[in-house]
């Protein structure tokens, strides 16, 4: 399964609106390990707008390591940075997660 900015980067010299199009319409948007990869700045526009439109179909589920507020720093636009996020806040039930991480429980448990 393709991720979807690896998705948009295939499709940047192909058809964007297509693929914007397909994220805008699903009843639920995942974006997972946000932050893990580069948001470049051809992307960021886009992710804009996929959350803009989809906010008014769907739900959205974002995971990351990153702590929120560190996530305006991972744009490298601020104006976008501002947009996305505003998109973002506004309808979230942030649930932050503490303790050992699930893989290290598990490997003690299997050993």
């Amino acid at each position: 399964m393709k991720s979807m900015v690896g998705t948009i980067i295939t499709s940047i010299n192909g058809s964007i609106a297509k693929v914007k199009q397909k994220y805008c319409k699903v009843d639920l948007l995942i974006i997972d390990n946000f932050g893990i990869g580069e948001l470049l700045p051809q992307i960021c526009p886009v992710l804009l707008d996929i959350i803009d439109k989809q906010s008014s179909v769907g739900g959205l589920l974002i995971t990351s390591q990153y702590p929120v507020a560190a996530w305006h720093g991972l744009f490298p636009e601020a104006t976008i940075a501002d947009a996305v996020l505003d998109r973002i806040i506004h309808r979230a039930y942030p649930l932050a997660l503490a303790g050992e991480s699930m893989r290290k429980k598990l490997v003690h448990t299997i050993n």
